[in-house]
């Protein structure tokens, strides 16, 4: 018997939208992942190259170099127009573009990154390029910190958590995207085998880039009367990011990665659920880190009704948790389980979620190995079992998909959307079946309609015949069979939702994968794409040098 079988949340509480969309950075996202690997390995951090001129323009280059390799980010400053500042991806300028690169960069190099990465999408990076990013000022925060600076004075902490970054990137590619290294070469890095961890890499490079170009252009503006950025008020600043509809679908595309994400998560929580007794310093931790979460929740801010309602309810939660655990008995024998069905019956999703963070927190001996676990060389293209019965495959569709056969796609409501890739910019988009042209070219994202519809026609078929035979005959189930025949072994790997649905919202699938990469205080700016911020309230890469 799994001993942790009791503490372990099932997959139909854990996949649900609503509670994707309430998901907390933790102790196993991805920037958190680095930062330790940094510490540990006693990784040294320089600016190489600083030739960057008055106005601004020119580029720099920030070197991070562990035990076995030295990655480099190359940044280019540009200085550009107000009116061509856009977060939009069809954006053809930015205020500042990046790319990492792998070892030491030379004169050649930075020559032929200056031709390309200024253009992003309309140049071409080579196989020694791992990202290729960008990032625009904010403008409000970035010219108010400096005209601060040059005239001696540090900028209002207000303002600084007002709206928590100096720039926002608007993408970081990886993995093959215009010319780049594919993550298949590289994956046996140790130091890049936890996801997303070169594309981490990046943007906490680019974190000091924005201090250090605000820090200049207070210098050549103010003369000797200007000063530096304090390094505490630094630490309030994180990298901004605008995400939209893109990352949306990566959820449902890649059943197997995100199975193997929230099956350590869920591990990581049934491990210290499982736990008999409560230690004095595990509690300590777990009242700072509570600590910190009330800070966290007071100055974060949103406009959008939707994140106010949760941040409402946030800040409530913690505030009715700090109170049910001045009381907390450390004697009691499964004190964290009994914290956690306390919390499934008095706090929101927003909180409970909140709390799977904070019990997580001092657990890194116990739950920090489960990194490991979260990538995958799996492709999804397993072979189909051909010899299986109709009868059989029907079977395992009721027994994986029940959640699925409940929809009534009768009603328009449960197939208003479609999903599908916009000519221009060959990104993701959302249409109304009703009212937006191009549901001919929909995307096979509603997962829910794919089952229905397969588990129809093989209700309809000779139950006797095999697999082989039906998709012979009815070639178009080939992805949910192969998709289905796979699920047993990833059962955190589908969203028990219909994502056509007409109250469908997008931001909760970008807000659980973005909480895996570590960002906070999300801003929605409508239902389909969000601002947030990475490496907020961490360290930058300095201060690990000599550690």
């Amino acid at each position: 018997m799994d001993p942790l079988a009791p503490y372990r949340r099932p997959a139909d509480q854990v996949m649900r939208l609503a509670r994707m969309g309430s998901a907390h950075p933790m102790r196993l996202s991805f920037l958190r992942i680095l930062l330790r690997r940094v510490a540990r390995e006693n990784w040294q951090f320089d600016r190489s190259v600083w030739s960057v001129d008055e106005k601004g323009v020119g580029h720099a280059v920030y070197r991070a170099i562990g035990p076995d390799r030295t990655y480099s980010l190359v940044a280019f400053a540009h200085d550009l127009p107000d009116q061509m500042r856009s977060d939009r991806v069809i954006a053809t300028a930015w205020d500042a573009t990046f790319s990492l690169v792998d070892g030491d960069v030379s004169g050649d190099d930075i020559d032929r990154l200056s031709r390309n990465v200024p253009l992003q999408e309309a140049g071409r990076v080579t196989q020694r390029e791992l990202t290729l990013s960008r990032a625009n000022r904010s403008v409000r925060l970035f010219a108010s910190v400096i005209d601060a600076l040059k005239a001696g004075q540090q900028p209002s902490v207000s303002e600084l958590d007002d709206v928590g970054y100096l720039m926002r990137t608007t993408a970081v590619y990886g993995s093959g995207k215009f010319g780049a290294i594919d993550y298949g070469q590289v994956s046996d890095r140790p130091e890049l085998a936890a996801p997303f961890q070169a594309e981490m890499l990046s943007v906490w490079l680019i974190r000091w880039f924005t201090v250090d170009i605000v820090n200049h252009l207070a210098k050549v503006r103010g003369g000797n009367n200007a000063v530096p950025l304090d390094p505490s008020l630094a630490r309030r600043l994180g990298v901004g990011n605008s995400t939209g509809l893109g990352m949306a679908p990566f959820l449902v595309r890649h059943p197997t990665l995100i199975n193997n994400w929230i099956a350590a998560k869920e591990e990581a929580l049934a491990l210290v659920r499982s736990q008999a007794h409560v230690t004095i310093e595990t509690l300590k931790s777990f009242k700072t880190a509570l600590s910190a979460a009330i800070q966290n929740a007071q100055i974060w801010r949103s406009s959008h009704e939707i994140q106010v309602t949760k941040l409402r309810d946030l800040s409530n939660d913690l505030l009715l948790l700090e109170t049910h655990v001045g009381d907390f008995d450390i004697d009691t024998p499964y004190a964290w389980d009994r914290l956690w069905r306390w919390a499934e019956d008095r706090l929101t999703l927003e909180g409970q979620e909140a709390l799977v963070s904070l019990m997580l927190e001092p657990y890194g001996d116990l739950i920090d190995g489960l990194e490991c676990c979260l990538s995958t060389d799996d492709d999804g293209m397993r072979p189909i079992d051909g010899a299986l019965t109709i009868s059989s495959m029907k079977k395992l569709v009721e027994r994986q998909y029940g959640w699925a056969l409940k929809y009534d796609f009768n009603d328009t409501n449960e197939k208003a959307l479609f999903w599908y890739v916009s000519e221009e910019k060959l990104e993701p988009r959302l249409g109304r079946r009703d009212t937006d042209e191009g549901a001919d070219y929909e995307q096979p994202l509603g997962i829910a309609a794919l089952v229905q519809g397969l588990w129809l026609d093989l209700d309809r078929y000779d139950q006797a015949k095999t697999l082989a035979d039906f998709l012979h005959d009815m070639p178009n189930h080939r992805l949910m069979v192969r998709r289905a025949q796979a699920a047993p072994s990833r059962p955190y790997g589908e969203v028990h939702d219909n994502l056509i649905a007409s109250n469908t919202l997008p931001i909760d699938l970008m807000r659980c994968k973005l909480a895996f990469f570590g960002a906070s205080r999300f801003d929605p700016r409508s239902d389909k794409w969000v601002r947030i911020s990475l490496f907020q309230d961490l360290p930058y890469p300095l201060e690990f040098c000599g550690a």
